[in-house]
């Protein structure tokens, strides 16, 4: 994989079209913790400008990034699956725009929809697949250079 898949521009028009009839405007300014890691996720978003860290807690103190996200990335993929809350937390990195979805309207247009539920799903499990190989070459490289220390 070379690149992040875009869920926007990855939709046909039409699909998007209808999609988009259930996006809200929103903005987070700086700093500002989106969601955390255990809480419920009943949302997500597509970033239109400014950059989100995912962080995940490895101690009660400390936070790591695990990734960064940018105009056209998805934020939040947990709204898909049971339990239903956020496996990492985010955090805006600079003030961010983005498109808000609750994932109860759009779950019910992919029923009514089937082939934009297909698609839908099958272009979130190509941004997943590319985040897990992302953050498995990270990992790599983190423990190739603590082989060589």
């Amino acid at each position: 994989m070379t690149k992040a898949t875009k869920l926007l521009n990855a939709l046909p028009p039409p699909q998007r079209g209808r999609l988009m009839e259930l996006a809200r405007e929103v903005s987070f300014p700086e700093d500002t913790r989106i969601f955390e890691a255990g809480g419920r996720a009943d949302r997500f978003w597509v970033i239109r400008s400014g950059s989100v860290s995912l962080t995940q807690q490895v101690t009660s103190i400390q936070r790591v990034t695990v990734a960064s996200l940018g105009s056209g990335d998805l934020l939040g993929w947990s709204w898909l699956f049971p339990p239903y809350e956020w496996d990492f937390g985010a955090e805006a990195f600079s003030p961010v725009r983005a498109y808000e979805f609750e994932a109860q309207p759009v779950l019910r247009l992919c029923e009514e929809d089937p082939a934009l539920g297909l698609t839908l799903m099958r272009i979130v499990a190509e941004i997943l697949a590319y985040r897990l190989e992302t953050t498995r070459n990270k990992l790599m490289e983190q423990y190739a250079m603590r082989r060589t220390r």
